[in-house]
């Protein structure tokens, strides 16, 4: 096992009216990106704020700004959330963009 290798956990919370992926750092105790169903990119891409397609879309946004990082592998967390629906999305959308998990 190698200490010196951490991994970023990406945290999913959902609201009732969105969806966030948040990267943390756990080391540093601080989150280092995001995306969620409120933020530019994804308004610009889609209409509507509360299904699959949007959830994938912020996945596809988080795996960029991993790649862009440097990142590759990552630790989901989903919290309390099942891994399903808009959570398997944001899983899919970040898997095509080539992040492990």
């Amino acid at each position: 096992m190698l200490k010196n290798k951490r991994k970023i956990r990406l945290y999913i919370f959902k609201s009732n009216k969105h969806i966030y992926a948040n990267l943390i750092d756990d080391k540093q105790k601080k989150v280092i990106t995001s995306s969620s169903t409120i933020s530019k990119d994804t308004k610009q891409q889609t209409k509507s704020s509360t299904n699959c397609t949007t959830a994938k879309i912020v996945g596809k946004n988080i795996g960029i700004k991993l790649k862009k990082l440097g990142i590759q592998e990552i630790i989901f967390d989903r919290g309390t959330n099942i891994y399903h629906g808009q959570v398997k999305a944001i899983a899919e959308g970040a898997r095509e963009e080539g992040i492990i998990f």
